[in-house]
Order: structure tokens, then C-alpha cells, then sequence
């Protein structure tokens, strides 16, 4: 006789989870689209679960030794940027095999058509989709399987991922409605912020990206003052000065960018920076914000910097916050064994 299926109750814990891939140095849009906000959410009470997604990372070719050296550095930047490892869950995700337990389950959840919608998908596979690896196709649903692994309630997203997170919502509802149960919340996004999605400092209207060839495109965590106050003066803008309002960014995407940059570092919002600012030239305005970016991601380099000389020493925090996230996941996905009919072992 089969197991009985422990449904939990609908009411579920307030939960946060969101995680950042390893592949390749974080950037200040990490941080103010991420790591910055990770770290206000850690403060306000709520449980939160940080993750360095390497499966993510791997569904393009990756160097071993370098995939085990940005996922320290990742670890590094959230531990450095402010997340507490003894008041929020700090891993990387292959430590935790509910991850992709639960990712292929949801695979057998998922239609194709869902995935073949996905933005992120044609936008790197493009005309060579047939070339991408199947676990590029299948990404989503890996990062269904992240979330719904915790019962996460809430994730801190950019605009970019809002899609996924809207897959996750309809893998979550057609798993409840397949097998008749009220087993997985429906995830709600996080989205707010001026800067919750940086552009590029050469291109206004490109994300800002750490695969991006141009270095110049970006501010890298690891850069120093000088690195970081060279890249704001060379950055892409306009001859017209700052605008008397808000409205007068439209059609301006630099210009946009650099009052969003300086919004999100300072914690005031747009129009704030625009009365400070008004009629200012960037001659004037850039060496402002330069100083104000060095204020703030100066620590943190500094801090990463001495954080990865010990290694052994990050990969302890992650192996401790590997074993909190598994006591959390492991019974969810053996409910979900359970809900499906599979027979496990009790031993």
C-alpha cells in the first residue's frame, strides 16, 4: 500500500529566495539589482535563502577551475555586500540535490511551448537554437525547481526574469491542479528599485553584462577606486545637461543610466537626483557620482579581497548553508515523491 500524501497547509511561511550565477566576475549591476537588495530584505525579518546557482552556470560550457573560483568570489560578493551567512542561507545549488531533483520533475511539468516562449531563451540561443545545450532550454524550469524547492513565497527579480518567474507561477498552479492538492505557493517578484536593471556605460540601451568583451561596459566588484572612477568619466553620454525633470530622461538611455546608477547607490530616488542635479553638466555630475561609487563599492572590494584569501574558509559557509537549505528542502521534494506516486524508502 502506497504511502498517504501529506498535503501542507495553504497558509505558508514568508520566505525569500533568489540566487546569481557564478559565471563570470559580479558587476554594480549584481549589486544594485541584487546583492544590494538581498541584503535589505535579510533586514527586515523575513526568512531568506541565497544561492550560488552553479547548475544554472553550466548550461553553457564552463572551465572547472574557474567555475570553482567565481563561485567563491560570488559567495565572497554577497558575504562582503552584507549578507549575514549566520541570519540568511548562503550555498551554492549542487550541494543541494533537491535542485535538480525537483528540476526534473518540473520538466515533466512544463510544456515546450512554455519554454520556446521564454525571451532569455531566444535571446541566447538565437539562429543557432539547435547548437544551445537542452539544459539552456530547459533553464526555467531549474529555476521553478530553486524556488519552489523552499516553498519561497517571494523572489527579488529584475525586470529581465520577471517572465520566468511568471513560469514558475504556472508550473507551481498546473502541478497543484494535475494532482489535485494546494502543495506549491504561487510565487510573488520582488521588483522595485531605481536601478533594478543597469545598462551598459558604453550602450544605454544594453544591459549592463559581465560577458560583455568590453571591460569599459561595466563596473566589476573587484575593481579598484581608480578603475571605478576611470569608467564613470569615459562613460557614454550626451551634450545636453541633466534635465529640469524626470520626463526630459526620455529618449536620454545614458543619461537615464547614470541618474538610475546614482539614485540606487545614494537610496534616493530619481526625481531627487534631478533637483539636486538640475542643469548640471556631466562634466560636473559624473566626478559626483564617481565619488559616491567609490564610497560605496570600495568596502566591499576591500572585503572580498580578504575574504578570498581563505578559500577553505568559504567553502565551510557554504557547505553549512548547503546543510540548513537541504534540511528545508529534502521534505518538500520527498512530499513531492509522495504526491506522484513514487515509492521511497523509509530507512
Amino acid at each position: 500500500m502506497s504511502e498517504p500524501v501529506q498535503t501542507p497547509q495553504t497558509q505558508f511561511k514568508p520566505r525569500i529566495f533568489s540566487g546569481i550565477q557564478p559565471s563570470g566576475g559580479l558587476t554594480l549591476g549584481n549589486y544594485l539589482g541584487a546583492l544590494k537588495r538581498f541584503v535589505e530584505k535579510q533586514d527586515e525579518g523575513i526568512e531568506t535563502i541565497y544561492c550560488l546557482v552553479d547548475l544554472h552556470a553550466i548550461t553553457v560550457w564552463q572551465d572547472p577551475d574557474k567555475l570553482r573560483q567565481q563561485t567563491r568570489e560570488g559567495a565572497a560578493a554577497f558575504i562582503a555586500a552584507g549578507i549575514d551567512p549566520a541570519r540568511s542561507i548562503l550555498f551554492n545549488q549542487s550541494q543541494v540535490t533537491a535542485h535538480a531533483e525537483l528540476g526534473w520533475i518540473f520538466n515533466c511539468v512544463a510544456r515546450m511551448g512554455w519554454m520556446g516562449r521564454m525571451t532569455q531563451w531566444k535571446d541566447k540561443a538565437g539562429k543557432h537554437a539547435e547548437a544551445a545545450s537542452l539544459g539552456l532550454f530547459a533553464y526555467p524550469s531549474l529555476m521553478a525547481a530553486d524556488i519552489m524547492a523552499y516553498h519561497a513565497t517571494m523572489v527579488p527579480v529584475g525586470e529581465d526574469q520577471k517572465q520566468h518567474l511568471e513560469l514558475t507561477r504556472d508550473i507551481a498552479i498546473k502541478f497543484n491542479n494535475d494532482f489535485k492538492v494546494d502543495f506549491f505557493p504561487v510565487v510573488e517578484p520582488i521588483i522595485e528599485g531605481a536601478a533594478t536593471r543597469v545598462m551598459s556605460l558604453r550602450d544605454g540601451t544594453k544591459k549592463m553584462s559581465k560577458s560583455d568583451p568590453s571591460d569599459q561596459s561595466r563596473i566589476n566588484l573587484t575593481d579598484d577606486a581608480d578603475q571605478i572612477a576611470a569608467k564613470i568619466r569615459k562613460a557614454k553620454t550626451d551634450p545636453e545637461p541633466l534635465p529640469e525633470t524626470v520626463d526630459g530622461l526620455k529618449d536620454r538611455p545614458e543619461a537615464r543610466n547614470l541618474v538610475n546608477i546614482y539614485a540606487a547607490l545614494a537610496g534616493h530616488t530619481v526625481d531627487q537626483v534631478i533637483g539636486d542635479f538640475a542643469g548640471a553638466q556631466f562634466g560636473t555630475f559624473k566626478p559626483a557620482l564617481a565619488d559616491l561609487a567609490v564610497a560605496k563599492l570600495s568596502p566591499i572590494t576591500t572585503e572580498m579581497n580578504r575574504l578570498m584569501k581563505d578559500p577553505a574558509e568559504i567553502d565551510r559557509i557554504l557547505g553549512k548553508g548547503a546543510e540548513r537549505a537541504e534540511a528545508i528542502a529534502r521534505p518538500i521534494v520527498d512530499q513531492v515523491y509522495d504526491i506522484l506516486g513514487m515509492i521511497r524508502s523509509r530507512g
